[in-house]
């Protein structure tokens, strides 16, 4: 008979704004957080912060404004993060599974639920939203089915719904199946991506002059997986032994030439 699995503590979600232009939409996020039990605030680059306008906006959430990080890159506000999602209202190319806000946060409740980590909702600038490359760093793609004739939604209300529809995930009876093995963290998939490209380059598969979109279509293919931290561990081990096999090759060329050298000059 299995145990029922404990509801995740919202604590462990975080909310990321990147590069916000107006302070007041981080006060609005703070007090839009706070109503729904959301303390983890993280801001990537805001243009201004601390502000006045952004303390008038809080309200009654200056507390979450006090302990609200600040973050030179978008990943490290992600670091420690296992499921993220990143909101978007324009369909882009890409190849991330697209759910609506409400399937987004059982998802994410159940994500929690069954690993340790933190999970992370990421919002983008008010004028465009989140850039391709910041959405490549996202598990999943989420948007807020608004009027299609009308979908303008400011910054702290579409915060407010996406912290709605969590708290109500989280105190839901939605049955939640846990993973067999822990997801990888953010950083130790970033750090794959980063080894894979260097492994291409080496191998000969990935030419630097004519790169086209080989690393966003694997980086697509792999983050749809839900890499475990096993299986990270696996592929970099693999990645080691082409890296391995490349250089020996190298080498073995590189002494089958000298030979050939030698044999001419005698």
């Amino acid at each position: 008979m299995s145990l029922p699995i404990a509801a995740p503590h919202p604590a462990r979600v975080r909310v990321i704004l990147c590069s916000t232009t107006h302070p007041g939409n981080i006060g609005a996020t703070a007090r839009a957080m706070k109503t729904m039990g959301l303390r983890d605030l993280r801001l990537v680059t805001p243009r201004r912060f601390p502000d006045e306008d952004a303390t008038a906006r809080a309200v009654g959430a200056a507390d979450l404004l006090d302990t609200a990080q600040v973050c030179a890159s978008l990943d490290e506000a992600l670091a420690g993060c296992r499921f993220i999602v990143g909101m978007s209202a324009r369909r882009r190319d890409l190849s991330h599974d697209v759910l609506s806000l409400r399937a987004s946060t059982l998802r994410c409740a159940a994500e929690l639920a069954a690993a340790e980590g933190d999970a992370a909702y990421v919002f983008g600038t008010e004028m465009s939203g989140l850039s391709n490359e910041e959405l490549e760093r996202c598990t999943v793609l989420a948007n807020i089915p608004t009027n299609p004739d009308f979908g303008s939604l400011n910054l702290g209300s579409a915060v407010q719904l996406a912290a709605y529809e969590l708290r109500q995930a989280m105190l839901g009876d939605t049955p939640l199946q846990p993973y067999a093995q822990p997801l990888a963290r953010h950083e130790d998939v970033e750090a794959l991506f980063v080894h894979l490209e260097r492994t291409l380059h080496t191998t000969g598969f990935l030419r630097p002059e004519r790169p086209k979109r080989l690393m966003e279509r694997l980086r697509r293919l792999l983050t749809r997986t839900r890499l475990e931290h096993e299986e990270v561990s696996l592929l970099r081990g693999l990645l080691r032994s082409f890296e391995i096999t490349a250089a020996g090759t190298a080498g073995n060329t590189l002494e089958a030439r000298t030979d050939s050298a030698d044999n001419e000059s005698r």
